[in-house]
């Protein structure tokens, strides 16, 4: 019986484990009790109160910058999970295998790169195009980083899955697009679902390229936040932290849920 790499072996690794995820976690169990605290002092608990989520849903700024962050993450993730869909189709699925690893490392230089690069290079080409629209760059700019993050799991799941099915619906005379709605896109949903998750938190998330293409009117939640902290701390934005934690955890949930149900169906 092998036992050389059962981890209880490791003397300490149980301690160093929860002191790493105490490190983790603590600051944001803090954020979220103190998102509670009655005191306009963030360090000095009174008592409990939900008056600071009020305040938070009540501040017209705050929910302008919302939406601006919902109605660009939202667009950003339908066109950079279909983006991604089609190269990984054309990547994992296609005959001419010559140019794959180039091909893949064309879709996912985004994340090679330093995000500070990637923003100050988008900021010169809209310049140069005269793009002016504040909200069209912002959707523009994060389709464009979103898309390798979406790609990632959908090509994991296409590279992970038999061609049997989809030879089969070939054999039964079904067409390409037929094949592909009815077996091979039900088969991958998972990866896609997964994959479209991802890039709706990674644009929620962003601040470096929002900051630096976001104009009047088109400000978003990271950088509203940004400009709260500037102007001192303030105890709404421990509500506004704790809300997107819940609303991340919720998401993330969905996606395990869905690849989980995905994994049973294909087994």
């Amino acid at each position: 019986m092998s036992t050389g790499h059962d981890v209880k072996r490791y003397p300490g690794l149980g301690p160093l484990t929860g002191l790493f995820f105490l490190y983790l976690y603590a600051p944001l169990a803090v954020v979220v009790i103190y998102s509670f605290n009655a005191n306009r002092i963030a360090g000095v608990w009174t008592h409990f109160s939900l008056q600071w989520y009020s305040s938070a849903l009540n501040n017209a700024a705050l929910m302008n910058a919302l939406k601006t962050s919902l109605t660009v993450a939202v667009v950003a993730t339908v066109v950079s999970t279909l983006i991604a869909l089609a190269a990984a189709l054309a990547i994992i699925r296609g005959k001419d295998v010559r140019f794959r690893k180039l091909s893949e490392t064309v879709v996912n230089l985004p994340l090679l790169l330093p995000e500070i690069v990637l923003a100050v290079a988008t900021l010169i080409l809209f310049s140069l195009i005269g793009i002016q629209n504040g909200m069209a760059k912002l959707i523009i700019a994060h389709s464009a980083f979103c898309t390798p993050f979406a790609f990632l799991p959908i090509r994991a799941r296409l590279q992970g899955m038999s061609l049997d099915l989809e030879e089969a619906s070939a054999d039964l005379y079904a067409s390409r697009w037929t094949t592909f709605r009815r077996v091979t896109l039900p088969l991958i949903f998972p990866g896609v679902f997964s994959g479209a998750m991802l890039a709706f938190l990674i644009s929620m998330d962003d601040f470096i390229t929002s900051n630096m293409l976001s104009t009047g009117g088109t400000t978003t939640l990271p950088v509203y936040i940004f400009s709260l902290i500037r102007s001192g701390t303030s105890p709404e934005l421990n509500a506004i932290a704790t809300l997107l934690i819940l609303a991340s955890l919720i998401l993330a949930t969905a996606a395990l849920l869905v690849a989980a149900r995905g994994t049973r169906d294909n087994a």
